[in-house]
């Protein structure tokens, strides 16, 4: 449900980008209908939604922290997303300012399901509207996570819950605290500024491009209050389910992920030579090198878990003269009850890889990563003349 736009407290806080318009046919009230149409948020999800512990009543001594109702909005991304780890890397940055602030976090209750790194469960229908669009082409949050879970480390509520409902009417009310429209901000002056404290609510643009952001000290660690494996811990429980079933068929294993597809973008220059960001990643995920690469850490006969974006059928099979090779395929009894979307079946995949007994990565993330490619994850924007022969 959208936020109410409210005259600025203080002149330095800027108001939000300018909203598309919230015309829900939403006939309750007419309060409720007054607050959609003169939304300055970006637009949310349907008032359909979960009625679970995570959307229970607010206590009136709660306050809270909205950053909108789609993970990459407001801006350029509204009709296209990022990818799941991306979107998942902009809610962990929204549950630890939380965290920070001491405030229930609005959660989306829908996450876009990206067309590059998702075909099963995406629809495409030309007559029909963004919202009916967005509909199609998302999955609800609580498909993907398991809410009260998350909310014993932070108290979660979505934006389709009565809770948040009432929350907007509530803040609707001059001795309430009101509602604080932020950008810009540093979420320590928002925990010191009494202006900014006694807020009922908090709506925070984190950027006026997009929802999506990195948390400040990415390569410092300590001063991180989530861990980056927060919410890979935090699956639904039939996807927790369904990996720890997986993982009672397999035993004792090893995996290895190997992303190709997407990353695997070549361009020429002017001269027309191929280049690519990643040189050595086509090389070093063909199973010839995988077999050389992981010998040192994976010794033959052991069960290997293959979790990829390649889609070339047996791309993988000449690693089978050396292991005994396993894929989310061979296990459709399980997974085709559950699976909706290619999200859901990569943090089951995520689940399987982080209970191997040695996991190998496609690039290093962390010091004491095990990686197949020794060239950088993030992206140096260096195109470089690939290289296929052994160095």
């Amino acid at each position: 449900m959208a936020i109410p736009p409210r005259i600025a407290r203080k002149p330095r806080m800027p108001p939000l980008p300018p909203a598309r318009a919230l015309l829900t046919a939403f006939a309750a009230t007419a309060a409720l209908a007054i607050l959609c149409l003169v939304s300055s948020s970006s637009p949310t999800s349907s008032f359909r939604g979960s009625w679970g512990p995570a959307a229970a009543a607010a206590k009136g001594s709660d306050k809270y922290l909205y950053w909108g109702g789609r993970v990459d909005c407001p801006g350029k991304h509204c009709g296209a997303c990022a990818g799941l780890g991306h979107q998942e890397s902009s809610l962990r940055c929204a549950l630890e300012e939380a965290l920070f602030l001491g405030r229930i976090f609005v959660m989306p209750s829908r996450m876009c399901l990206s067309s590059v790194h998702n075909t099963k469960g995406i629809i495409h229908s030309s007559n029909a509207t963004s919202e009916q669009r967005w509909e199609e082409n998302s999955c609800s949050m609580d498909s993907l996570y398991d809410i009260g879970l998350i909310s014993k480390t932070v108290p979660v509520i979505l934006d389709n819950s009565k809770t948040w409902h009432e929350i907007i009417s509530r803040s609707m009310k001059p001795d309430e605290g009101g509602v604080a429209h932020i950008q810009g901000i540093s979420r320590a002056e928002l925990k010191d500024n009494p202006l900014y404290f006694k807020a009922l609510l908090i709506n925070r643009t984190a950027s006026p491009l997009a929802w999506f952001m990195e948390c400040k000290d990415r390569k410092s660690h300590s001063s991180v209050m989530l861990s980056y494996t927060f919410l890979p811990s935090m699956p639904a429980k039939k996807l927790r389910d369904a990996a720890n079933k997986m993982k009672q068929i397999l035993g004792d294993y090893d995996a290895i992920h190997v992303r190709r597809g997407d990353l695997l973008k070549n361009r020429k220059d002017r001269f027309g030579v191929e280049r690519s960001l990643h040189p050595h990643l086509d090389r070093d995920t063909r199973p010839e090198f995988i077999k050389k690469r992981i010998a040192k850490w994976i010794p033959p006969g052991r069960t290997l878990f293959i979790a990829s974006n390649e889609r070339t059928p047996g791309f993988f099979s000449p690693l089978s003269d050396k292991y005994k090779l396993a894929y989310s395929s061979n296990f459709s009894s399980i997974l085709d009850p559950i699976i909706e979307n290619n999200y859901q079946l990569f943090m089951v995949e995520r689940l399987m890889m982080r209970g191997a007994k040695t996991f190998v990565k496609t690039m290093k993330e962390f010091d004491n990563d095990l990686t197949l490619c020794d060239d950088p994850k993030k992206n140096t924007k260096v195109w470089q003349i690939p290289v296929y022969t052994d160095d």
